[in-house]
């Protein structure tokens, strides 16, 4: 396992009587962007939330190491417990509390690491200068690509090892989208292992060092973020252009 910081091994997860999940498989190493990418309904999003201990493993494991490289089992955990050993989660949608301000977001997500608040709040602000100004503002006075910084921000004051990120790009206008994917590559050069769902899936590629690509639940193709972008299935299947634009996904 040397090298690893975060596993899952053949995880089935679903809601009520229904599998979205059949046995899937990823590797995050530390220090590397981790993408997984695949079409609408494929069960990226609910891979994320299994691992992250909002979603119940029906059979599986998740894995996370220690710096010492011992392993830490999470599955089972409360998300408030796996957010104590080290990961933290960004969702896609409701990532930050509107009716606080934003100081109060970031003191709310630094409470597993509160004896550190002064020291890890600068260091965040300095890595998000944008909300330095906007401290005693409340959340939801903010824009789509503010908010969604804010809910990143919120998610590293509790100094994660590993972080999850659903969707970062979600709803953003396309300038924006540049500085996300940017303070996600700096979050990254900074030590923090990163894996991440992304439907814009040419962009998440391109920042990847490595990539999995689910289809009905299940694996279906990974290698490193260079390599998918030129496989020709996935090409074919997930990158292809029409007008300009994405192909939708099938």
């Amino acid at each position: 396992m040397s090298g690893l910081v975060l596993t899952a091994r053949d995880i089935s997860a679903g809601y009520g009587d229904e599998d979205i999940l059949h046995g899937v498989s990823i590797d995050v190493k530390r220090g590397t962007i981790v993408a997984v990418i695949g079409p609408n309904g494929s069960g990226k999003s609910t891979l994320l939330k299994t691992m992250y201990g909002l979603v119940p493993a029906r059979r599986g494991r998740v894995t996370l190491f220690d710096a010492a490289g011992r392993a830490l089992e999470l599955t089972g955990l409360r998300p408030n417990r796996i957010t104590a050993l080290g990961v933290n989660m960004v969702p896609q949608l409701a990532n930050v509390f509107p009716e606080m301000s934003v100081m109060e977001n970031l003191e709310i997500g630094a409470l597993p690491a509160r004896e550190w608040f002064a020291e890890q709040l600068e260091k965040v602000l300095t890595a998000f200068p944008m909300l330095r100004d906007l401290l005693r503002k409340r959340a939801a006075t903010l824009s789509g690509g503010q908010r969604q910084m804010l809910g990143v921000a919120r998610a590293m004051m509790s100094d994660p090892r590993v972080l999850i990120l659903d969707e970062p790009s979600a709803g953003l206008a396309p300038a924006v989208l540049e500085e996300v994917f940017a303070r996600v590559k700096a979050i990254n050069a900074s030590g923090v292992s990163i894996l991440m769902v992304e439907q814009k899936a040419r962009q998440c590629l391109a920042i990847a060092d490595y990539g999995y690509v689910l289809d009905q639940g299940r694996n279906r193709l990974e290698g490193s973020g260079q390599a998918l972008l030129q496989d020709p299935e996935v090409v074919r299947l997930y990158l292809g252009v029409r007008s300009g634009r994405e192909r939708p996904a099938p």
